[in-house]
């Protein structure tokens, strides 16, 4: 089970709203000033998971028909009340990027990564910072400390909660994640696994950060919450599984610099 996470800690987490209610969670990468070049480092960004981004499709979205309506909440803490640091952002439905490998029907062939470009910028503070990625390739040790965030399910068929939730999860490393008895070939070498039968992410934390310790005291955003195992999200050597961010810094590169 996750449990209730610092107010203050990790808050690079952002709510994903779809015409209102909660969709995931994701990760503010870097905010833009309106007349600056848009560079990497100026861009208006949030990392979902791409499966995420295929939930928040209308299936009855078409001509005639009424679109949903995306936003992004940045310093968003507790989703039944305004507390007052909350930003609501629009995203313009041309700005929404998924990995073009991506695969709807396919979870687990990977590529469950997407970005999002704000409408306007976003204001830094006390309630809002900046995500921070790993270089390209960086592999983390197994059992590496590293924190899920969301407002995922308390546990398997669990009531949803209105807190923004942490939970410590270990990286469990490709040699461990992918034997025969664990996920085997379902889990990739562009994917981490964290946790397992005691702590999980769960339905609804889709997109969420993967944050872990650096050797100069920072975090940085290691995973994008990807799935969990359909006989639950505790079950035993079925860690967590995310999209493993190093794997992916080129094409974030490179979908900034085209956009």
């Amino acid at each position: 089970m996750i449990t209730e996470r610092m107010r203050q800690s990790l808050l690079e987490a952002l709510d994903l709203l779809r015409t209102g209610a909660h969709s995931c969670t994701s990760s503010f990468l870097c905010p833009w000033m309106p007349g600056e070049p848009q560079a990497m480092a100026n861009l208006p960004l949030t990392l979902p998971a791409a499966l995420s981004m295929v939930r928040m499709r209308s299936p009855t979205a078409g001509p005639g028909r009424s679109s949903l309506t995306y936003q992004v909440v940045l310093g968003d803490y507790n989703l039944a009340v305004k507390e007052g640091p909350e930003q609501v952002i629009p995203i313009n439905s041309g700005d929404l990027f998924v990995h073009p490998l991506w695969n709807r029907l396919c979870v687990a062939c990977g590529n469950d990564i997407a970005l999002i470009k704000l409408s306007r910028s976003a204001q830094l503070g006390d309630a809002v910072q900046l995500a921070s990625l790993p270089p390209a390739g960086d592999i983390l040790p197994n059992e590496t400390p590293c924190y899920i965030t969301g407002w995922g399910r308390l546990y398997t068929n669990g009531p949803l909660p209105d807190k923004l939730q942490q939970a410590l999860l270990p990286v469990v490393d490709y040699e461990h994640c992918s034997k025969w008895n664990w996920w085997g070939s379902t889990v990739k070498k562009t994917m981490v696994c964290a946790g397992g039968d005691i702590r999980s992410g769960c339905n609804g934390d889709s997109g969420g950060p993967l944050n872990c310790p650096t050797d100069d005291g920072g975090w940085q955003v290691h995973g994008v919450t990807s799935f969990v195992s359909s006989f639950g999200c505790n079950t035993q050597r079925k860690p967590t599984v995310f999209t493993r961010v190093s794997a992916f810094i080129d094409w974030i590169e490179e979908t900034i610099a085209s956009h």
